[in-house]
C-alpha cells in the first residue's frame, strides 16, 4: 500500500477512529494497558520498533507490553486466554481456534500473493512437483498458514491428504529435521523459507499462484474488542502505518527484522524483498477466501466441524 493509498483510508475511516480517553470514546471502559502478541517479522514488528503504539497511548497513560511467540497458534491461545489483547497470524491458526470456540475476532487484514512461503526441498531430492510428494513425509507447523499453504498446494495438484505423511514441528524444529534430510519436503514461510535457500540451496516445488494466495489477518480478544473498540481502531491505524512505511523502507526494514531476530541480514532481505506490507479492510473478498480456507480444512478433517467466519468478524461501533 503507497502513501496515497494509505491517506485516502485514513480519510474514508477505514483504518482508524482516535483513541482518545475523553470524548467520542467517554463511554468506554477506561482502559490501563495494552497487551500485543507478536513475531518476529511482520508489520506489527515495525510498530513494536519504532514505538507507534507507545506514542499513541501512553501520553494518554496507557502502558503497551510486548510479548513474543514463534508462530500463530500459541499466539491465539494467549488471545483467547486473554493474556494478549491483539496479535497478527496466518490464515489458518484462526480457523483452528473458531473450531475450538476461542474468544477471538477479525479485526483487520492483511492480503498477500503468498509469495513470501514455499514447499521447498533439498537441492538433491528426486522430488520435483507436487504428485511426487504422495507417499512423502512433509514437516508443517500445525494450524499455521503453512499448514494451510501445503492442504491447498497438494488438492491443486490432485493429491489427496491422506497420500503424504505430515510431520507436525515447530519451525526451528523443522529446520533441523530438513537440514538433516529426516523429511521429504518442508511448507515454511519466511525468513525460514530464505535461510533454507541460502544454507542449504533449497529448491522451492511449483505451486499453482492461486494456491499460495493468502490473507493474513489482525486478530484481537473478543472481550477487549468490545471494552475498547477506540483503542483497537487506534492499534488498527499504526499497523497501517508501519505498513505504509515498510512498503518505502524496504532495506531498513530488512535491517530491523536481522537485528530483531538474529536471522542473517542477506535472508531477511531476501524475505523483505518478496513481502507484501499491505493492509485493508475485512470485505466481503477477504471474508469469501477465508472462508474457502476454513471450508477446506473441515472437507479433509482438519477441524472438527463447519464453522462461519464472518461470525467472528469485528464490526466496530461507535460508543453511545
Amino acid at each position: 500500500m503507497n502513501r496515497r493509498n494509505f491517506t485516502r483510508m485514513l480519510t474514508l475511516g477505514i483504518a482508524a477512529r482516535p483513541f482518545l480517553l475523553g470524548g467520542a470514546a467517554r463511554a468506554e471502559e477506561p482502559l490501563k494497558e495494552v497487551r500485543i502478541g507478536y513475531q518476529k517479522t511482520s508489520q506489527l514488528l515495525v510498530v513494536k520498533a519504532q514505538k507507534l503504539l507507545e506514542k499513541r497511548f501512553e501520553p494518554e497513560g496507557v502502558t503497551v507490553k510486548w510479548f513474543e511467540f514463534p508462530f500463530g497458534p500459541p499466539l491465539l491461545e494467549a488471545v483467547n486466554a486473554g493474556s494478549v489483547d491483539f496479535g497478527y497470524t496466518g490464515d489458518a491458526p484462526p480457523v483452528f481456534a473458531q473450531a475450538a470456540h476461542a474468544n477471538i475476532l477479525y479485526v483487520g487484514a492483511i492480503p498477500t500473493r503468498g509469495n513470501g512461503q514455499s514447499i521447498i526441498v533439498l537441492p538433491n531430492s528426486p522430488i520435483k512437483t507436487l504428485e511426487d510428494l504422495r507417499g512423502k513425509k512433509i514437516g508443517v507447523a500445525k494450524g499455521s498458514s503453512a499448514h494451510n499453504l501445503l492442504v491447498a498446494a497438494l488438492e491443486s495438484a490432485h493429491v489427496d491428504w491422506n497420500e503424504i505423511t505430515p510431520v507436525y514441528l515447530a519451525p526451528a524444529d523443522a529446520a533441523s529435521a530438513f537440514s538433516r534430510g529426516a523429511i521429504d519436503a518442508w511448507s515454511i514461510w519466511d525468513p525460514f523459507y530464505a535461510i533454507a535457500e541460502l544454507k542449504q540451496d533449497a529448491r522451492p516445488l511449483p505451486i499453482d499462484p492461486k494456491a499460495t494466495e493468502q490473507n493474513f489477518f489482525l486478530l484481537a480478544n473478543g472481550d477487549f474488542a468490545a471494552r475498547h473498540p477506540a483503542a483497537l481502531s487506534a492499534i488498527n491505524e499504526e499497523v497501517a502505518r508501519a505498513s505504509a512505511w515498510s512498503t518505502d523502507h524496504r532495506d531498513e526494514t530488512a535491517a530491523l527484522f536481522s537485528e530483531a531476530s538474529g536471522v542473517d541480514l542477506a535472508a531477511q532481505k531476501r524475505a523483505v524483498a518478496r513481502e507484501d506490507f499491505a493492509y485493508g479492510p475485512l470485505d466481503d473478498k477477504v471474508i469469501a477466501a477465508q472462508q474457502a480456507t476454513a471450508d477446506r480444512f473441515a472437507r479433509i478433517g482438519l477441524i472438527p466441524r463447519k464453522i462461519n467466519v464472518r461470525d467472528i468478524v469485528w464490526s466496530p461501533k461507535a460508543p453511545s
